[in-house]
């Protein structure tokens, strides 16, 4: 079979994050599998490693080139054409690969509508990951209307969370009767027990962030203020964060700034996960918003609890009190109320870790790159053997429409 895989991220500055694992290690899979597989990334500067070691698995990668804003500007008036050049980019890699399925992954609520559009257009078989959602993002009704055509024309819509998936439909008004739910696959062996870390947490509680440097997303500016009373700077305690990103000294200055040098670290980005929990009690995630953290999938499989805002698919894998506590709202009162939880129960931690070991291996599969392959290969032969009948959706679009004519 022919793949063709797109991902969107544009990722500056920080280029290749946990949204980019599912889509590259399945195409490696199907590559090694003796399928033909092409790879559409954005072409960064400098060049990512993770794209060399695409190309060393065999896979045909096309990067996208970017175009400054205002040189972008003066080749369209140039070419005088109306048509966005990332999208004529995504039509010429379509019309060189010929694929049987398109894999579209993004890192928001929902791939761009134009792309969609386009290959609903071109009657190419496609399915859609998104991989993050938030209540911040709101389509016009316009907007709405067009995903509610597009997402309808896809082979499988995947959603890392059921709770992203149920809102997105609130955001296009209409359901999603084609969604599934996918794993990303995680960094840890499925069978991972590190030992429990000492000192006990009675006489060091010894919590880590393990989450991109982004407050605006992962909230470490509410956790430090959420930690910044007299009552926790008097108690025995270590945070340590985990990960690189765009605010690794704004998040140190505000560490400072709250009184909390003496309790927080910044450890920066460690290949080494279950050294990470050989060290730590317990994970904590201030997220405003989320997908289905690898991180989170991580802590539990090594037997460690997590202490998470109730935001994505948090709630669906963490149960409040038993293998974990939910606040519940990305705040600070609520971080304040769900960390005195935590603490007067610590003493319970290591019981809780070891019912989230056992959960987590419920909820997600030991292979998740396998089955997200298999069910590739499975969309690919339906539609293949659908040939010839009209591709599903296709009808409800205009051709007229000048973002997409010029590349059809």
């Amino acid at each position: 079979m022919r793949f063709a895989f797109i991902s969107t991220l544009l990722g500056r500055p920080w280029p290749w994050g946990g949204s980019e694992e599912l889509w590259s290690r399945s195409a490696i899979y199907l590559t090694e599998q003796g399928n033909g597989v092409s790879v559409s990334l954005h072409g960064w500067a400098p060049q990512d490693p993770n794209i060399e070691r695409l190309r060393k698995h065999g896979l045909q990668v096309y990067l996208r080139v970017e175009h400054h804003p205002v040189a972008r500007r003066a080749l369209r008036i140039l070419v005088r054409d109306r048509t966005d050049l990332g999208l004529a980019e995504y039509g010429r890699f379509l019309s060189k690969n010929t694929p049987e399925l398109v894999v579209i992954s993004d890192c928001n609520a929902l791939p761009p509508i134009d792309l969609l559009e386009l290959c609903a257009l071109r009657g190419l078989p496609f399915v859609c990951i998104s991989q993050v959602n938030r209540e911040g993002w709101w389509p016009s009704d316009s907007l709405a209307d067009r995903y509610r055509s597009a997402l309808a024309a896809a082979a499988r819509c995947f959603f890392v969370s059921e709770a992203n998936w149920r809102l997105a439909e609130r955001q296009i008004s209409g359901s999603i009767s084609n969604a599934e739910i996918v794993r990303n696959p995680f960094n840890v062996p499925f069978n991972a027990a590190p030992m429990w870390p000492t000192p006990e947490p009675e006489e060091e509680l010894r919590l880590a962030c393990v989450a991109r440097l982004d407050p605006s997303a992962k909230g470490q500016d509410l956790l430090f203020q959420a930690l910044a009373t007299p009552q926790w700077r008097s108690r025995e305690w270590l945070l340590s964060l985990y990960g690189e990103g765009p605010v690794s000294k704004g998040l140190m200055w505000l560490a400072n700034s709250f009184g909390l040098a003496d309790h927080v670290r910044l450890v920066g980005h460690v290949p080494d996960v279950i050294g990470i929990w050989a060290e730590h009690h317990a994970l904590v995630l201030p997220s405003r918003f989320e997908g289905m953290p690898l991180a989170l999938v991580e802590a539990m499989l090594c037997g460690r609890p997590a202490i998470a805002t109730d935001v994505a698919g948090h709630r669906e894998i963490i149960e409040d009190g038993v293998t974990g506590f939910l606040a519940e709202a990305p705040s600070v009162p609520a971080l304040q109320r769900t960390l005195e939880r935590a603490w007067k129960r610590r003493a319970k931690l290591r019981s809780m870790g070891e019912a989230a070991s056992r959960r987590i291996r419920l909820l997600v599969p030991e292979d998740p790159v396998l089955v997200f392959s298999e069910r590739l290969k499975a969309c690919a032969a339906a539609t293949n053997a659908a040939k010839g009948a009209s591709f599903r959706g296709c009808e409800g679009f205009q051709r007229d429409n000048h973002r997409l004519t010029s590349v059809y």
